[in-house]
């Protein structure tokens, strides 16, 4: 008997672009990161690109990257993401890929994924087909290869689904285990129910399709699966080895595949730590010879299915009601007590009739000039992988049949993304209409909408406001879907316009507003005036606006005064001429040079009229760089205000202390805010400065001071660390700068901090293996360099270890 072992990993977050900026903006709730995708993949994503492997005595043999000995896929709006936001991460993916090739005979690991998780069986035929040939596509753009498989969002999966995967050369899905309808043994009539008990997870079947062509289907094992996502089996990675090879039915003497799938942040993010068991049973797995590590491509063409099944139709893995978690109140929620989900029918319903809307529209407009308008649907995908000029000339001299405005014609294409991204299945999954995954669908409604309206006469907008109405929110204050829509995807909603207004107000406090992008828009001036005096400023020009999605543009003329603190007043035309510019700019230019604000604003308003423009119309992300910038120095006077109360006073407080004196609270909080801004400086330095740290580290005690935003500090902590390790990596044998580091870990453990070292301790090992004499270092360096492994936790042993 053949014994074989796969791990896959669903690697995916929902889009969280704002639909007008195609950018994610500032999340709080993910500090002391900018937002959840760049938190997720600090905790999941990278550690599993270099994962550490510990021994029975917590000593690191290797470090590997899980990537190339697992089955994985990424969604591919989130390796958008991560090409721009964290390409180190990113093409350490993508050369996994390349490994697995060579570990399992010419099959690479990733899986493709069906474009923005659609739920498959609730699309229509059109999207369906859609979806595979841009996850193909993407795929292709990334990987360099043919994917072999392709992952179906949450495995909603329905017979048409399947025809689609096969027609575009898939060989093979990954289902649950309660999927499985029947099986038989190919070549026999009677078919053998099933359900999650009696399934046979361990070999793969073979669907046979009514267009003659078949496609292999795995049933992952689902006991081991909810293992591990929900019952703490990664608490322990030897225990986690042992669960999958206790997996095999040793009676059997036909090949077998123990098989798992779970959500891939399971490692690392969900459970902290969690790609340390997975790298500690991968290697265990391989160490024992008990079984073979394989992916889903490799043991299909190994073992190609002797067993052909049925399968439910329109199911999926997280709804025991089949796809009604994405269409009606089914009781599937995450947890919410007392909450509905009476929202989830009428928003489908919205988006259906929205959907049918923009198709209707969508043929009618392309006809006049589009050969076949679902090829090009179809082909756009190449034009999102690459909005270059040439790529984007080329896509249009392709599919168009007549000279067309290039932005009529990529509006089109954009209302039809929106329109498919827009049922992102995140979007019904929790527990109320107004989640932000749900907004976010909603946004791409109003994108496509507004697109729409941009293009023709027609107006969508009210219609679908009197159907979403009819989706009852939770939450009192809300009421329902109409109220939701409002307040959460209104406010973000972007024109041109807006995009010029943000420009003039950003381009105040930019110190080169003449290469200053805004977001997924361009820039560029044909005349900028910029005056200052004191905290006043002064901005006047006129200035081009280009979104790089549709190519539209538009001219804007402004003017914006900063009146200090968080004043600022903006007005903008699209239609003021130029010699009307001119007299304008002179008039308040002298206005300004002489004082008197009130003349300019007066002025602004009779060249603009009386629509302004505040600080509140920012993007997000500006609007708190731009916080930022204002409040910097009322801190920064804030701060030196306390810090001479702190050198002032300092011995004062000495005395109450040394006499048993309470200490005024005053002066602790004094103290505690001037320490902590001092530490966090000492972190933002170039240099370690280790005296410093070390003195105020020693008055946070001595005072029992807190630590404010411990999670930012701990960060910063981190990258200082991983900095330094680089630094005196170049300077050959200098041991004092690693001397210095050294003495920074115990001031870590009295202040009860606790950075995330992984990049640190992979470096150390790095630095090791590529020298494990040292040969060339003094026995000084030598010594401290073996401290520093101990206080980063890394105990290298050079020999071959014995099991």
């Amino acid at each position: 008997m053949e014994k074989y072992i796969c791990i896959h990993g669903h690697f995916y977050q929902p889009p969280r672009e704002n639909a007008w900026l195609e950018v994610i903006e500032v999340q709080d709730s993910a500090h002391p990161y900018h937002d959840w995708n760049e938190r997720i993949s600090a905790e999941c994503y990278a550690p599993n690109t270099a994962s550490r492997i510990l021994n029975e005595k917590s000593v690191i043999k290797n470090i590997i990257s899980n990537y190339t000995k697992i089955s994985f896929n990424f969604g591919p709006t989130l390796l958008s993401w991560m090409e721009g936001h964290d390409p180190e991460t990113y093409q350490a993916i993508l050369q996994a890929d390349v490994e697995s090739v060579k570990n399992f005979n010419g099959h690479g690991s990733a899986m493709a994924q069906v474009y923005n998780h659609m739920i498959m069986p609730l699309a229509n035929a059109r999207d369906k087909e859609t979806q595979i040939i841009w996850g193909i596509a993407d795929f292709e753009s990334r990987f360099k290869r043919k994917p072999e498989g392709m992952w179906l969002s949450e495995t909603a999966v329905d017979v048409e689904s399947l025809e689609l995967l096969a027609k575009h050369g898939i060989k093979f899905t990954v289902l649950a285990p309660r999927q499985a309808k029947a099986f038989r043994l190919k070549g026999s009539a009677a078919w053998t129910p099933v359900n999650t008990e009696t399934l046979e997870t361990r070999r793969p079947y073979l669907y046979n399709l009514k267009s003659g062509k078949t496609i292999a289907l795995f049933f992952y094992d689902g006991d081991i699966s909810q293992g591990v996502a929900f019952d703490g089996l990664l608490n322990d990675g030897k225990k986690f080895a042992h669960r999958l090879l206790d997996g095999f039915d040793n009676q059997s003497v036909e090949p077998q595949l123990v098989h798992i799938a779970t959500d891939g942040e399971t490692y690392g993010h969900h459970h902290k730590h969690g790609d340390m068991a997975l790298a500690y049973a991968l290697d265990y797995i391989e160490r024992h010879n008990h079984s073979h590590l394989t992916n889903y491509a490799e043991f299909l063409s190994k073992f190609p299915p002797t067993y052909e099944v049925e399968i439910h139709e329109s199911s999926s893995w997280s709804c025991v009601h089949g796809v009604e978690r994405w269409r009606d109140n089914c009781g599937c929620n995450s947890g919410k007590p007392n909450w509905h989900q009476l929202w989830r029918k009428p928003l489908r319903e919205t988006l259906d009739w929205l959907r049918d809307e923009l198709i209707s529209i969508y043929v009618k407009e392309t006809s006049n000039f589009l050969k076949d308008p679902w090829r090009a649907r179809e082909e756009y995908i190449h034009v999102i992988l690459n909005r270059s000029e040439e790529n984007i000339t080329k896509f249009l001299k392709e599919h168009c049949f007549i000279e067309v405005e290039h932005n009529r014609v990529l509006r089109m294409m954009e209302v039809q993304r929106n329109a498919m991204l827009m049922y992102t299945s995140c979007g019904w999954f929790f527990d109320d209409l107004s989640g932000i995954e749900t907004t976010q669908i909603m946004q791409y409604a109003c994108r496509a909408m507004q697109l729409v309206s941009q293009v023709s006469e027609i107006r969508l907008e009210e219609e679908f406001l009197k159907r979403i109405e009819l989706a009852p929110s939770n939450v009192p204050s809300l009421g329902n879907g109409k109220e939701v829509y409002r307040k959460y995807v209104i406010p973000s909603k972007t024109n041109l316009q807006r995009v010029g207004m943000h420009y003039a107000v950003a381009s105040i406090f930019e110190e080169d507003p003449e290469s200053f992008p805004v977001f997924n828009y361009t820039t560029q001036n044909e005349i900028f005036i910029r005056k200052e005096a004191g905290e006043q400023k002064l901005v006047i020009g006129i200035t081009r606006v280009k979104s790089n999605v549709t190519r539209s543009e538009q001219k804007f003329t402004f003017a914006v005064i900063y009146m200090g603190q968080h004043n600022i007043i903006g007005n903008i035309s699209i239609d003021m001429a130029l010699e009307k510019f001119n007299v304008m700019q002179s008039l308040i230019v002298k206005a300004f040079d002489e004082a008197r604000l009130g003349d300019i604003i007066g002025l602004m308003q009779m060249y603009f009229g009386p629509d302004k423009y505040t600080i509140w119309q920012l993007f997000q992300d500006e609007k708190r760089k731009v916080f930022d910038l204002i409040t910097y120095q009322s801190m920064r006077d804030l701060e030196n205000s306390l810090r001479r109360i702190y050198n002032r006073d300092y011995p004062l407080v000495m005395a109450l202390a040394n006499n048993d004196a309470p200490i005024p609270n005053a002066y602790k909080t004094t103290f505690e805010y001037i320490l902590n801004a001092d530490l966090t400086r000492s972190f933002l330095l170039e240099r370690l400065n280790i005296r410093q740290i070390e003195r105020i580290a020693n008055e946070l005690v001595k005072w029992r001071l807190n630590i404010e935003d411990a999670d930012r500090l701990e960060r910063l902590v981190g990258e200082t660390i991983i900095r330094e390790l680089k630094r005196f990596t170049q300077e050959g044998d200098n041991y004092l700068r690693i001397e210095r580091l050294n003495r920074l870990f115990p001031l870590l453990s009295k202040l009860n901090l606790s950075p995330n070292l992984y990049k640190s301790q992979n470096l150390y090992f790095e630095i090791s293996k590529a020298n494990p004499t040292y040969e060339g270092h003094s026995a000084e360096w030598i010594r401290e360099f073996t401290l520093l492994g101990e206080n980063l936790r890394v105990k290298i042993e050079l020999s071959p270890i014995g099991d």
